[in-house]
């Protein structure tokens, strides 16, 4: 019978063990203590084949109990394996000096556990045989001196072809570093330079009469490979004690520590790409920084996105989605120089780290190149595809003196990018750190501000170009914060990044119906009231229903509001959306795409959808000066015809532009010329005072600012 000693302070560890050890051979039998401490005092009566005990224990390291079973008779040569990380390299150390014979990585890889153990145990056995065979000749010498000689001779055959068996390197010197013999295994592996040259650890051992602490050392095999083994060295001694030589025995560890560099390299390694990870270049910008301060490490960090990379995998798949990260990977590593690191932080997110870089001159310019880079046409499996990046940089050491600080401030750096629309390149500065701190206020300040009444909408009015009278008018949130109005442009971002804007839509929603239907009750003329929803509100499913409901709640007739959804939500609604979307324009609610002309729209969903009115984006209105946006106005007003749709001109300021707009066809004209975004009162009182038909009757508008503003219908 076998007989493992399992020792780990977890019942969880100690039962699977047992169970890999019991599987082994029907004839192995396992003894397993939870605490080291009666692990001792059963070894100090029994006598084990092998010990498997856990290096981090209460109580007691794996060292210190190998240190202390080295100590009893009965396990002073027993195999014992310590179960430690990986990563545990101090602990290992002291382990093998404590006299471990080999390590087990936790966490334990089964298809490893059982060769190992069977080869100790097989290694154990051998040893019993060699002990139980030097006292068989033991009591042999002791019954006859006359067969003395030949008992000799026929043990060391015997010890010989013992010791040939076993798979391990064994060797010994005389005192004089003379081969005394080397077993088969060590000539076939070493071939004719199978004695090993002596080194300080023999000459330690002979001067001492003490073992040595077992050690790894690299020898080439007779092929030229280098392999590792754990060696041992041992004083030789004669019958009367008296150190005779040294004994040397090595086992192979190679496919171990081959298994440990995969392990490591698996560990701080992207899969994918191969690139570096994060825990990486966390453990590289430490290093640096922590070994070399600011006075000779200089650097530049640049933090890389993809833009736009989820519509890649969702339009091509995940797998088509990998080769392009490959594909990326690949024109980064070929960017940098020697030295440089190319790291893949997570996603569609990579960092790259330039050495030598002290300065924004050499900094910019580097970023500005990669971006061009990637801009260039990808071929992936016979299809070509494009992408861009958005780079944040930030150089060490000042912008930051940590490897998270630099990380975080190269991150902030890429989103002021992101923020701004994409492929381009920001450079950290303390402004992008303010802002980020104020967003994360904001945020806070917004997770109450519904329940605390904060919100109010002003109204801006839309005026009819053939009537100069008001028909409707937009809904704009505004922000009651410190006594002032916060503008939307502040916060809506981050609200909608915060998973706040259902409940906002919803507020704004009702709100503007119930002052619609207020209106329609108090006003000569009734007004439509149009309402911004955001991207995620439109991308409900029951979008339909919940419109529905508010429109009867209030009592407001569907045609007096108006849903602008902008050309990007219009893109990307998926057939639900759609359907819902058209779902309300059969019940009578209005739809205008909102600034036209900015985004991709495609003809025939507009068509598909019966949009009300086209509004025709404020960055071509203001500068109609310029010959292609008046065309783009004309083409606009053209496009609403053909769809038996209205189009309004939004951010109209100037009489110049008013007069513009109307000659270009448009129906309907939005802006400060026509009215500032006002409250409720204050649009009523304005209904009274703003008449625009003088103005259209005359001939011309001159174009000139100070009559501009004289005109202008405040």
């Amino acid at each position: 019978m076998k007989i493992i000693v399992i020792v780990d302070d977890s019942a969880a560890n100690l039962r699977i063990y047992t169970k890999l050890s019991e599987t082994i051979d029907p004839d192995v039998y396992v003894k397993g203590f939870h605490n080291p401490e009666q692990a001792i005092q059963w070894l100090k009566s029994n006598d084990p084949d092998l010990v498997i005990t856990d290096y981090k224990m209460p109580g007691m390291t794996g060292a210190e109990f190998t240190r202390q079973i080295r100590g009893l008779s009965s396990c002073a040569e027993v195999p014992v394996v310590i179960v430690t990380a990986y990563t545990d390299r101090d602990f290992r150390i002291e382990a093998l000096e404590a006299g471990a014979t080999d390590f087990l990585l936790s966490p334990i890889d089964y298809a490893e556990f059982q060769p190992r153990v069977r080869n100790l145990l097989r290694l154990s056995n051998h040893q019993r045989l060699i002990h139980k065979r030097a006292k068989i000749l033991e009591r042999d010498l002791q019954q006859s001196e006359l067969l003395r000689d030949q008992i000799l001779r026929d043990s060391h055959d015997q010890l010989a072809q013992v010791i040939d068996t076993v798979p391990a390197m064994v060797s010994a010197i005389d005192p004089q570093g003379r081969s005394i013999f080397v077993n088969a295994y060590q000539a076939s592996l070493l071939g004719q330079s199978r004695s090993r040259p002596t080194d300080e650890r023999d000459h330690l051992v002979l001067a001492t009469d003490q073992p040595v602490p077992s050690f790894e050392e690299e020898i080439r095999d007779q092929s030229g490979e280098s392999r590792t083994f754990l060696s041992t060295k041992t004083p030789l001694r004669s019958a009367d004690g008296t150190t005779t030589g040294v004994l040397t025995t090595s086992l192979d560890i190679t496919d171990r520590k081959r298994a440990e560099g995969q392990l490591l390299f698996q560990a701080e390694h992207d899969y994918l790409t191969s690139l570096p990870n994060r825990y990486y270049l966390n453990r590289w910008l430490a290093r640096e920084i922590d070994t070399n301060g600011d006075r000779e490490c200089r650097f530049a960090l640049y933090y890389i996105d993809l833009d736009r990379f989820k519509f890649v995998n969702d339009g091509f798949g995940h797998h088509f989605g990998d080769l392009l990260l490959q594909a990326v990977s690949l024109r980064l590593r070929d960017a940098v120089r020697n030295g440089d690191i190319v790291s893949r932080l997570g996603g569609d997110e990579f960092a790259l780290l330039q050495r030598d870089v002290g300065n924004l001159a050499d900094a910019i310019p580097f970023a500005e190149r990669i971006n061009h880079l990637l801009l260039a046409p990808f071929t992936i499996e016979g299809r070509e595809v494009t992408t861009s990046a958005s780079i944040g940089v930030t150089l060490y050491p000042c912008d930051g003196k940590s490897a998270q600080e630099l990380l975080q401030n190269a991150d902030l750096a890429m989103y002021r990018v992101k923020a701004r629309g994409r492929n381009g390149t920001e450079v950290f500065s303390e402004d992008i750190r303010f802002q980020a701190r104020e967003a994360v206020r904001i945020r806070s300040l917004l997770q109450g501000a519904l329940a605390r009444h904060e919100f109010v909408l002003h109204y801006q009015p839309q005026i009819d170009l053939k009537t100069g009278s008001v028909v409707g008018a937009e809904a704009l949130i505004r922000w009651s914060q410190d006594g002032g109005l916060v503008e939307p442009a502040k916060f809506l971002a981050i609200a909608e990044d915060s998973n706040l804007m259902r409940p906002i839509d919803e507020w704004v929603l009702r709100e503007a119906c119930m002052q619609a239907k207020h209106w329609l009750g108090t006003l000569a003329q009734p007004i439509r009231v149009a309402v911004n929803l955001s991207a995620p509100t439109f991308r409900d499913p029951n979008l339909g229903a919940w419109v529905m409901d508010v429109l009867r709640d209030v009592g407001l007739p569907p045609a007096l509001l108006d849903l602008e959804l902008t050309e990007g939500v219009l893109l990307d609604q998926d057939q639900t959306t759609s359907r819902e979307v058209v779902a309300l324009h059969k019940h009578g609610v209005r739809l205008s795409i909102d600034d036209f002309g900015t985004g991709y729209s495609s003809l025939a969903r507009l068509s598909s959808l019966h949009i009300d009115t086209l509004k025709i984006d404020r960055s071509f209105v203001s500068h109609l000066d310029k010959p292609n946006n008046m065309a783009i106005v004309r083409a606009v007003t053209s496009l609403g015809r053909a769809l038996n749709a209205e189009v309004l001109a939004e951010g109209v300021e100037t009489a110049y532009q008013l007069a513009q707009v109307r000659e270009a066809g448009c129906d309907l004209v939005q802006g400060y010329f026509t009215g500032h975004p006002m409250d409720a009162g204050q649009l009523e009182r304005h209904l009274g005072r703003c008449d625009l038909s003088d103005i259209f009757k005359l001939d011309g508008l001159v174009r000139h600012d100070a009559e501009d503003d004289e005109n202008s219908c405040r």
